[in-house]
């Protein structure tokens, strides 16, 4: 990429970021880098994350994406760089830790058990217990509590009583999205929530977000590889190449040919860096 190329994307990247910036903030990092060994991961990225904002991050396998959910879910902390989660500068020990600030992400595999109910999904390890000396399971209140969750942001079901595996991908998604939401997740974490879906499945979902973003309250990031999708969907895009933000802008000021061109120079330039 040329100096003039190179400062526009930062000419754009800047500008999206202190548009976002003069919002109230859920998440901010700063200069974020990851090191695995000799291998550097993230290599000083800068994000924010507006209140009710939904922030699409698209990159290819490799561009860093994978290690920034984990840093920004507590499964990894960064080398160096920092967090702010709702103004206050914080140190994500732990996925534990990252819940209980209210950040909650659903990865590709879902993480449903097949064989169970929706309710008992929905209440995977935070199941709710009858008072007394036996601590019996509250079967009663878990069903009508996921049951208004779903009804709440309009996912409909046949029964809460019905078993995860009878259920269509589109479906199984929507039941990992509501199970965050029932958790009471402030920023909701989607890794590729449309992946090898058909376009009637993906609908489902992207009606769910919506849904989500017009209640408020709920910040979101998806990972995504699906360019015209993600522009469809979020208010703002962020695209990764080898651990860096190569740019940043708000989706209606972009489009899939100028992402691709983005993609296509950086591409270009590596190669001709290697030929060297």
């Amino acid at each position: 990429m040329d100096q003039s190329q190179t400062s526009s994307v930062g000419v754009n990247a800047t500008a999206a970021a202190s548009s976002a910036a003069n919002a109230p903030l859920a998440l901010r990092g700063d200069s974020l880098v990851k090191r695995f060994g000799a291998v550097t991961a993230l290599d000083g990225v800068s994000l924010t994350l507006g209140k009710g904002e939904i922030l699409g991050i698209l990159g290819d396998n490799g561009a860093g994406k994978s290690t920034l959910v984990k840093i920004l879910t507590g499964f990894h902390q960064q080398t160096s760089g920092t967090l702010h989660i709702d103004g206050e500068e914080t140190l994500l020990r732990s996925v534990d830790h990252a819940r209980s600030l209210g950040i909650e992400c659903v990865y590709q595999d879902l993480a449903l058990a097949n064989s169970l109910s929706i309710y008992h999904n929905m209440f995977l390890n935070r199941e709710i217990v009858r008072r007394g000396p036996f601590r019996l399971l509250d079967h009663k209140q878990m069903r009508e509590r996921a049951a208004q969750c779903l009804d709440d942001i309009g996912v409909h079901v046949p029964s809460v009583d019905l078993p995860v595996e009878r259920l269509s991908g589109g479906q199984r998604q929507a039941i990992a999205v509501a199970r965050a939401v029932n958790s009471n997740a402030k920023i909701l974490l989607l890794d590729e929530p449309l992946a090898a879906m058909g376009a009637r499945e993906a609908g489902l979902i992207i009606d769910l977000l919506m849904r989500l973003k017009e209640k408020g309250g709920l910040s979101i990031i998806m990972i995504m590889h699906n360019y015209a999708q993600t522009l469809g969907i979020a208010d703002r895009i962020m695209l990764m190449q080898r651990g860096r933000v190569t740019y940043e802008q708000q989706s209606a000021l972009t489009s899939v040919a100028e992402l691709m061109d983005i993609v296509q120079r950086e591409y270009r330039a590596m190669r001709a860096s290697s030929a060297q």
